[in-house]
């Protein structure tokens, strides 16, 4: 054990049981445990520290950097040498501030970049030499149960009352596309199918590069992730529910985020506005003609946007569009949570379903009946 570890695992209170209090006073002495969750995407690597409070989780850290971990990896099929130095950096970055706090217990989670890239598991284990971090990478299966349940408030108080849910989430290697059975009596929800399409705002914008910017490029990219929908369309029945006014459309990622932003008016992002509110669709799509028109340089001047989001906005809104348009809703709820909202969230109910006991982070074997797999 290196250095780092050492001091990490100091950090990492003993598990053991806490006794429940008898009174108000003591409910208030006791404070809940915190936890930390980092989600290392192709593009962002991510992470946060929190504890349970009233409603969901009390956010005490975050952090957050565009690595672009998986730069070239379209290309190359393999994790680029500049692109892992600048994710170890950020990681060291994550274990230093995690070393600030008293924490319960953490977790470290990758997605598609490291299950693609040829290198990705090499790459994992540098990490874990290099900073003392355990990242595990993580099914495509297992990303759609943390991002519903990320968002699982949201799909219990949506205002008009559906059996369904459709959460899709915009990442930098892959969009994940969730369909999920809501019981709002019970509070949870139930995951009936999942697609990981190998489409994200990264690979789009290396795969199509400058062509993204040309009406006959971006209709190109619409017209192939589409053509990847309609398949867990004609699995899972989906346009037959909607057209019953039985599902609830979710969106989160940066792309959805940054559209109800601009929907809204904002001069400059603010999550407390974002988070749950609902974004007309027809009006999304309008924003994104506008977009268009604005070319990279606009794109770049916006500051909700800025330079170094420009060359992904496009990529996400054709992905944005393909979806919207596959399954016409008026409106989109927008979420502003992601994978480290579900892990944390998933630790602290591990630790109450346990008598105060952590659980080890649970196995989730894959089923063929769930999964509809898109080639890439």
């Amino acid at each position: 054990m290196n250095m780092v570890q050492q001091t990490l695992s100091a950090k990492i209170r003993p598990q053991g049981n806490i006794p429940s209090p008898a009174s108000a006073m003591n409910r208030r002495a006791l404070r809940a445990p915190l936890y930390a969750a980092i989600d290392l995407g192709t593009h962002n690597c991510r992470l946060l520290v929190a504890r349970a409070g009233e409603q969901g989780l009390r956010v005490i850290d975050s952090f957050s950097r565009a690595v672009r971990l998986g730069e070239g990896l379209h290309h190359s099929g393999q994790l680029a040498e500049a692109a892992m130095d600048r994710t170890i950096n950020a990681l060291r970055t994550c274990v230093a501030r995690m070393g600030l706090y008293d924490l319960h217990g953490h977790r470290a989670i990758a997605t598609e970049a490291c299950r693609r890239a040829g290198n990705g598991m090499d790459f994992i284990a540098r990490v874990l030499h290099e900073t003392g971090l355990d990242i595990s990478v993580i099914s495509a299966r297992e990303e759609a149960e943390l991002a519903l349940a990320a968002c699982n408030s949201l799909l219990q108080s949506h205002p008009h009352a559906t059996g369904r849910g459709l959460l899709f989430d915009i990442g930098g290697g892959s969009t994940e596309i969730a369909w999920a059975r809501i019981d709002r009596a019970a509070g949870r929800h139930d995951l009936s199918g999942y697609v990981s399409l190998p489409t994200g705002i990264m690979t789009v914008g290396e795969r199509h590069g400058a062509d993204i910017f040309t009406d006959r490029g971006y209709r190109a990219v619409v017209s192939e992730i589409s053509d990847m929908l309609r398949g867990f369309d004609d699995v899972h029945c989906i346009t037959r529910e909607i057209a019953r006014g039985n599902v609830m459309l979710l969106g989160t990622s940066g792309t959805v985020t940054t559209l109800a932003s601009l929907a809204q008016g904002q001069d400059r992002y603010e999550r407390a506005g974002i988070d749950g509110s609902s974004l007309s669709v027809p009006h999304a799509l309008a924003l994104v003609d506008s977009l268009r028109r604005s070319g990279m340089d606009g794109l770049a001047r916006n500051p909700l946007i800025g330079p170094e989001r420009a060359r992904y906005m496009l990529p996400g809104c054709a992905i944005f569009e393909a979806i919207a348009t596959t399954w016409p809703m008026a409106e989109v709820t927008v979420a502003d949570r992601g994978l480290r909202d579900g892990l944390l969230l998933r630790m602290i109910g591990d630790r109450r379903r346990h008598g105060g006991l952590s659980a080890p982070p649970p196995s989730f074997p894959l089923h063929n009946r769930m999964e509809h797999r898109v080639s890439p």
